[in-house]
């Protein structure tokens, strides 16, 4: 069984990060979760997702039974703020340009961002899904910096190649081609031949 920490951040998209948990709860994988204040908002009015009691009871419900850890993106206490918490790698779907800013500069402001930054420090997978359009030279710059740094950076840009017939079908494109990054056996979409 892999570890793997999951990220959402507040960009439009979050259905891709929901795809990708899903898939890595259905094959046993053990995903330690943050989600965002804004990721909240955008999961509220994207899927109509009701956080009135917690985010924790909320994906409880909207997920396959598995090993899903929760934590409070404000927690800079929490065990994924330490390069002492292995996992084998981290995956930020969607990922807002604010949230990629902040890795990029090191601020290290929330969990999200210092869990990121640990990675980094690590020398430890990190894979970012961007998802913004169009892109200005800041946003550039900071995917460049990240990229140098050795950020795996997987825009969330569906092709087409594989005829896709659904949104469903180009949502799993996106989560397919990070488990690909993440060297993970799927089949959710059809490869070109």
């Amino acid at each position: 069984m892999a570890k793997y920490i999951v990220a959402i951040s507040g960009a439009s998209g979050s259905i891709y990060g929901i795809t990708l948990l899903r898939e890595l709860l259905l094959r046993e994988n053990e995903v330690h979760l943050l989600v965002s204040q804004p990721a909240q908002l955008v999961i509220n009015h994207e899927l109509g997702w009701d956080f009135s009691e917690s985010v924790e009871k909320t994906f409880r419900k909207e997920m396959p039974a598995g090993q899903l850890h929760f934590y409070d993106n404000n927690d800079i206490a929490a065990p994924l703020a330490s390069g002492s918490f292995i996992t084998d790698a981290m995956v930020i779907i969607p990922c807002s340009m604010a949230c990629i800013s902040g890795i990029a500069a090191g601020s290290a402001r929330s969990l999200m961002e210092r869990a990121a930054d640990v990675m980094l420090k690590e020398k430890r997978p990190l894979i970012m899904v961007p998802r913004e359009t169009p892109f200005n030279s800041i946003h550039l710059r900071n995917m460049l910096t990240l990229s140098d740094l050795g950020v795996h950076l997987i825009p969330a840009m569906p092709a087409f190649y594989h005829h896709p017939r659904t949104v469903e079908d180009m949502i799993n494109f996106i989560a397919g081609k990070v488990m690909d990054a993440l060297n993970i056996d799927h089949n959710i979409y059809r490869r070109y031949q």
